[in-house]
């Protein structure tokens, strides 16, 4: 039986996810971003909750563990980073697989953002979960780690099917576009910057998003490709990689 997954607006971009294995009814949460908001979610839906799912350690996506736990119950699973602010019931890391019921993520390294930083993939339902790895025509800021770190683990995810639905953890995606449109005169990536700027002023969500849509219009992911507009030319593909997330930190548009 498939995966139903819930997602939900909170604090000023994030987003919430509760998923449910409707073979088994066991519902985990994908982060903790706004323990209220994801209480008052799970009320809502009249689910209750057995696992949170950590993808690192920032307040923002673990922040909400401790208030959620004493008042569901629920295990916290993540990676060891997220000690730093709240304690695990299981510490997991790349190649480890979580059950809920009969659905079955694999965890994946995705560290540069946090050098802990994982990822989940149900690769039944081809669906994963990012965290702030992969982003909607974008990829998250190297708080930690370094450009090799999170070229490898962009690798690793842009590996998974094209048709994997991807859900990232932030509504990210119009400044993205702009930044992607400053570096990358594809046409693929101006039809999808028109998409998203419609989708936007709609206030229409832009996430999930998939694979293949990342490979073809990213420029985190086509970074090779757009090294000469980014100083990087002839330079390996994590130091493209490096380039365009550097100019990226930079970008006023």
């Amino acid at each position: 039986m498939p995966l139903s997954i819930h997602q939900f607006a909170c604090l000023s971009d994030n987003y919430g996810f509760l998923v449910r294995d409707e073979a088994s009814g066991r519902t985990a949460c994908i982060d903790t971003p706004d323990a209220a908001a994801v209480l008052r979610e799970l009320e809502g839906l009249g689910w209750g909750l057995d696992l949170i799912l950590n993808t690192h350690w920032h307040p923002d996506h673990a922040g909400g563990n401790a208030e959620i736990k004493a008042a569901t119950g629920c295990a916290i699973v993540g990676p060891a980073e997220v000690t730093r602010i709240a304690p695990l019931d299981r510490e997991v890391t790349h190649g480890d697989v979580v059950e809920l019921g009969e659905t079955r993520f694999e965890v994946i390294d995705s560290g540069g953002h946090t050098l802990g930083h994982i990822a989940y993939f149900d690769a039944v339902d081809r669906i994963a979960f990012v965290g702030d790895t992969l982003f909607a025509l974008g990829c998250g800021r190297l708080f930690e780690g370094t450009a090799e770190q999170m070229w490898d683990s962009l690798q690793r995810l842009a590996a998974l099917p094209d048709d994997t639905t991807v859900y990232c953890a932030h509504e990210y995606t119009a400044s993205n576009a702009r930044f992607a449109l400053s570096v990358d005169d594809s046409p693929a990536v101006k039809a999808r910057a028109d998409e998203v700027f419609a989708a936007r002023a709609r206030d229409a969500w832009t996430v999930p998003t998939t694979i293949g849509l990342e490979k073809a219009t990213n420029p985190f992911l086509r970074a090779p490709l757009l090294a000469a507009q980014v100083g990087a030319a002839g330079q390996p593909d994590a130091a493209a990689f490096g380039a365009v997330r550097a100019a990226k930190d930079s970008f006023k548009g």
